[in-house]
């Protein structure tokens, strides 16, 4: 059971090292990659629609 602990106690100390080695974005890059995101959603999501309304239409002639 000792040893159990001991373990559990090298991997906190394991992931307080870790945690050290962590560099942040700045407030800027987080903004900026934020925009990104949002807008290749937008793009990506303006396109879908598009490509479901020409099925919708293509598979409407189809079935007619």
């Amino acid at each position: 059971m000792k040893q159990f602990f001991q373990k559990i106690a090298e991997f906190i100390r394991e992931v307080q090292s870790e945690l050290k080695k962590v560099t942040y974005p700045s407030w800027p890059e987080t903004l900026g990659s934020t925009a990104v995101v949002i807008i290749f959603v937008l793009i990506v999501g303006v396109f879908l629609t598009l490509v479901d309304l020409l099925l919708v239409r293509a598979l409407s002639l189809v079935i007619q």
